[in-house]
């Protein structure tokens, strides 16, 4: 099989790849940070929880969590559940997972920034809400890239693990190929696949900390 076809077989497990991909980064960057704002919140209740939800994601594997969220409504709360729910199930795992992780990212971020300079805004008459996306977080943006870049792409890769509740993505497209033709091209087709949208995404993130002039 000449690596034309091979790729176009591969095709439909490739675009579900990139949409876990995007669609895990739309959801989980903003809940990222929202959960950050709850990691240091003033109110005990509120940081314990989003603490404890930080660690439990951070410290459990994905592949584990992905089983959870499919089989769980199922075995504990006796929901039937279909097909069409494996993707879905997918994202809310990728989301949940990957919020946890951006949470830290943006914490140590936000609280690396001076204290004066909250100081400085309220003298100047801005709000907190002002302070905090106008002043801050711009800042905290240059400050957390290249952690976040590490984040995307180790999301790339991960995106493989939706084989585990049955979701065709390009592992798992590439892994039934290789079974029907007995041929391991399928695993090296799927090989190129990662590399190549792994230096996509790095050389993207890289225009972006340039844009930011984060290495000026």
């Amino acid at each position: 099989m000449s690596l034309n076809v091979l790729f176009l077989q591969l095709l439909e497990g490739m675009v579900t790849s990139v949409s876990i991909f995007v669609l895990t980064l739309v959801f989980s960057l903003p809940l990222g940070l929202v959960i950050s704002f709850g990691r240091m919140s003033k109110n005990i209740i509120v940081r314990t929880i989003s603490k404890a939800y930080i660690s439990v994601m951070r410290g459990t594997p994905l592949m584990l969590q992905l089983l959870m969220v499919y089989f769980g409504p199922h075995f504990i709360f006796n929901i039937n559940i279909s097909s069409n729910y494996r993707f879905y199930a997918v994202i809310i795992g990728f989301v949940l997972n990957y919020a946890a992780y951006f949470a830290e990212i943006y914490r140590s971020g936000i609280e690396s920034m001076p204290k004066g300079q909250y100081e400085a805004a309220k003298v100047l008459g801005y709000g907190k809400f002002s302070t905090f996306f106008r002043i801050i977080f711009p800042q905290v943006i240059k400050i957390i890239l290249p952690p976040i870049t590490n984040e995307v792409i180790t999301l790339v890769k991960d995106t493989s693990l939706a084989f585990v509740i049955a979701v065709s993505e390009m592992f798992a497209t590439a892994k039934a190929l290789a079974s029907a033709q007995a041929s391991v091209m399928p695993y090296i087709a799927a090989a190129i696949f990662y590399y190549v949208f792994n230096l996509l995404v790095a050389k993207i993130m890289e225009i972006i900390e340039k844009k930011m002039n984060y290495y000026k």
